[in-house]
């Protein structure tokens, strides 16, 4: 887009041209220039998108998107100026084929037929009019391979490409007529079912490379993608494998299967690897572009000049450069690394740990957001430091947000906002600890449904714990602290987030000094913590509807104006927590202040002096258990959080380094804790038999 709006501000309608502001001789420079820079630019930006459009599924920074969608649209300029003929023959023909946004099959069609008229028009019988022609097929190629999988990976194509093969099953008048000819000539005929094939779920052996376990489940579960439905087998097979696995097998798998998903539906995968004539298309496209380059250098040239002849000489190369470099990715990804186990050649080819690492499938990471830290303002905007120093600046910018008139001061708190709420994002890596824990929980829930004649029902009601479940049965203090679950989900993730937090900075005891759990749950149970709230206020569409943001922004507001009525006092959070805990709440804040506002900041004090007693009350919990509880509870609302995430929610954040709750979803689905199992594959049919 960037260098679509260069290319508009040079020529305007009716061929008018903005340089006619310019001094002459800029405007000289410009017309002489003009078609070098646009060309030079556009090789640059296939430069640019080949090198980091793979990087998008573990690279987290926003700049690198920005980036690739950049580059995604190139220069429309025609190249037929009076003054360039020489990039005409030999650049203009393939420039011109670049992907559209058209949704038809004209529009789709619309760069080939200008590429074609372009190069019919540029034709005088010379040398390189004849170079032009390999030009446009290695073009004509290149944006096949781009335009292909746009149109395979459109929800209805994807949907529709999964869907079996319509089966009307046995003629059912055809075997009526003979069952009623039979009875009517005296036969006793009955019908007797007859299985087809065999129902035993083949499992695979232990010692089945990861590549290969990863693709059969990710051939299998990438329905769930489209929103299509399983069968019982489906999840017998993947149960069979993940309840004998272990944690970082069991992430790992993942990590491969979303891989290969993130290929399919961003990169060219379905015609580079999964379509056969993939690589016959690059071998020409690499062999066109190549003979190109020998006859450019055996052709006369001297009628050309000196820059244009160096400018092309460095086109080729960098096409060339690029092909390679292209073929070499493609030796290097998952996909031929799966074809050389399949075939017993993986250990004579070593993939290059720079352009493909085999351990980068996704960022690894997990957003954190507090809103105690956010509400202390200790990370001050970097670019508005000294505007934040000033007294009442939060309040005056809230004041002009909440305002119906949309002036300059009303936007720029909108834009202050924004600002603050992102230097306050950060991110850590996924801990051991607590992808364990994960497995665990996950793998306990499915084992209390596997084999029962109730089973879909169990599931069912297991994916809809969030939090409930661990209260009432594993640590029965349902009745204490069950309350907090019975709001709102976001209502729920506030209160447990504020709860923890105050607790966090409070509790300085070895939580698993009286409990046998290795994992750190008081560091674990914060990492959750802040990362649900950061899926609250940054990402919100990937949990239930509510009013979350609603809630957070009043206890916020709340949480600011109790830290500046005690501002003498409070010198860091363990300061903020303690005068927060030291509040009377033995009132129901609903009680006292009415339900206008949807601050919950008080009613998490509550919370939190509730979790406090567990120890000191007649429950005698050790500090360790309490950690452990309160982990396991934040670990089922996460899994909570991702069954009710929609299919292209998760979709969209393979190509943003990838999210934790899309990895919880996926393992969910695995363990069979999930409502996309709902048919039993057939392998039965009838047949009429006479006695």
């Amino acid at each position: 887009m960037l260098i679509r709006g260069i290319g508009g501000l040079i020529f305007m309608y009716e061929g008018r041209s903005v340089m006619a502001i310019f001094p002459e001789r800029v405007t000289k420079f410009w017309k002489e220039w003009e078609i070098r820079v646009l060309v030079l630019i556009s090789l640059f930006l296939q430069i640019v998108l080949i090198l980091l459009g793979n990087r998008r599924k573990y690279i987290l920074r926003n700049r690198i998107r920005m980036i690739v969608k950049t580059t995604h649209r190139k220069p429309k300029k025609s190249y037929g100026h009076s003054g360039h003929r020489f990039y005409c023959y030999t650049w203009g023909t393939r420039t011109q084929l670049q992907p559209t946004q058209g949704k038809t099959l004209f529009g789709a069609a619309s760069p080939v037929w200008r590429g074609i008229l372009h190069l019919s028009l540029a034709w005088k019988g010379m040398p390189l009019n004849i170079l032009a022609i390999p030009i446009f097929v290695a073009g004509l190629i290149k944006y096949g391979e781009r335009t292909w999988p746009l149109k395979s990976a459109s929800s209805s194509h994807f949907r529709d490409a999964m869907l079996p093969c319509p089966d009307p099953g046995p003629n059912y008048a055809k075997i009526m007529a003979e069952y009623t000819l039979q009875r009517n000539q005296g036969f006793n005929a009955s019908f007797r079912s007859v299985i087809e094939s065999s129902t035993r779920v083949n499992c695979w052996d232990p010692d089945t490379p990861i590549l290969q376990v990863g693709y059969d489940l990710f051939d299998t579960f990438k329905r769930l993608f489209a929103d299509l439905i399983l069968t019982f087998q489906d999840r017998e097979k993947s149960q069979s494998f993940f309840h004998n696995t272990t944690w970082q097998k069991a992430f790992a798998v993942i990590e491969v299967e979303l891989g290969f998903m993130f290929d399919v539906l961003y990169t060219k995968a379905c015609v580079s690897y999964s379509c056969g004539w993939g690589h016959l298309l690059r071998f020409v496209s690499l062999s066109f572009t190549v003979s190109t380059f020998v006859a450019f250098l055996l052709i006369d040239r001297h009628e050309h000049s000196t820059i244009d002849l160096i400018i092309t000489f460095v086109l080729l190369v960098g096409a060339i450069v690029l092909e390679i470099y292209a073929i070499i990715v493609l030796l290097s990804s998952d996909w031929t690394m799966l074809w050389l186990s399949r075939h017993r050649m993986a250990s004579c080819f070593c993939r290059s740990p720079i352009l493909q690492p085999a351990d980068r499938r996704w960022s690894n990471s997990m957003a954190q957001y507090n809103l105690l830290g956010l509400c202390l303002k200790e990370k001050p905007i970097k670019c508005l430091g000294p505007l934040q120093r000033l007294p009442g600046i939060d309040g005056m910018l809230e004041e002009y947000r909440l305002r119906q008139d949309k002036g300059i001061l009303h936007r720029f708190s909108y834009f202050y906002e924004m600002l603050e709420e992102h230097s306050y994002k950060s991110h850590v890596t996924v801990s051991d600890d607590l992808k364990g824990l994960i497995f665990q929980q996950l793998k306990d829930k499915s084992n209390r449904a596997r084999g029962q004649s109730n089973a879909n029902a169990i599931y069912k009601q297991l994916c809809a714990n969030r939090g409930d479940l661990v209260l009432k049965e594993k640590y029965n203090c349902y009745i204490k602290l069950g309350c907090s679950m019975e709001e709102d989900f976001d209502q729920s993730i506030l209160l447990w987030h504020i709860a923890t937090d105050l607790l966090y900075y409070l509790d300085d005891q070895d939580q698993n000094s009286s409990s046998g759990r290795s994992p750190d749950c008081k560091a674990t149970s914060k990492l959750v913590s802040d990362y649900m709230l950061y899926l609250l206020v940054m990402r919100p569409f990937m949990l239930p509807d509510g009013i979350g943001k609603m809630r957070f922004q009043d206890s916020c507001v709340e949480a600011i104006q109790f830290l500046q009525d005690n501002n003498a006092d409070i010198r860091g959070r363990t300061d903020a927590c303690r005068k927060l805990l030291r509040v009377n709440t033995e009132v129901s804040p609903l009680e006292v202040k009415g339900d206008k506002s949807k601050s919950v900041l008080f009613d998490a004090a509550r919370l939190a002096k509730s979790l406090q007693s567990m120890e000191t009350d007649g429950d005698n919990w050790s500090n360790g258990k309490k950690w452990e509880m309160m982990c396991d509870v934040w670990v089922e609302m996460m899994c909570y959080a991702a069954r009710q995430c929609g299919w292209k929610e998760h979709a969209q954040q393979l190509r943003r380094g990838g999210e934790l709750l899309t990895h919880v979803w996926l393992l969910m689905a695995h363990f069979g804790i999930s409502e996309h199992f709902k048919i039993s594959q057939g392998h039965a049919r009838s047949m009429v038999v006479v006695t």
